[in-house]
């Protein structure tokens, strides 16, 4: 299943280069929204297509108002029993203009102040 998010980039990590040849990255984004706005995505990218993950890097910036689209990817550590999941970046759109503003939730939120929590 695919999945898209807006947001603007908040940091990007470094490329890192795997024993293996391939190369990932995290990447961070804040869609604008008063809870769960901060995201955070990994590329992963085997031998053969090492230059993505370095274009990513060349070609966005901290501050960009991106488009995400993403699958969810969950792991099984059978050690311990545990699920680890990823949000697996497969395509990033810059966007024009500004930041998106969750101008909705800030009316919410003025309406909703007398949340029982």
């Amino acid at each position: 299943m695919n999945y898209t998010v807006k947001g603007t980039i908040k940091s990007i990590t470094e490329v890192e280069v795997l024993q293996s040849g391939a190369a990932k990255l995290s990447y961070r984004i804040d869609t604008g929204e008063q809870y769960n706005n901060l995201w955070e995505f990994e590329i992963y990218k085997g031998v053969d297509h090492l230059e993505h993950a370095h274009n990513f890097v060349k070609y966005n910036n901290v501050g960009d108002v991106v488009e995400v689209e993403f699958n969810i990817r969950p792991r099984l550590w059978e050690e311990k029993d545990r699920v680890f999941t990823t949000l697996s970046h497969w395509k990033c759109t810059k966007l024009e203009g500004t930041a998106p503003t969750s101008e909705a939730a800030s009316t919410e939120s003025a309406e909703d102040d007398d949340l029982p929590f």
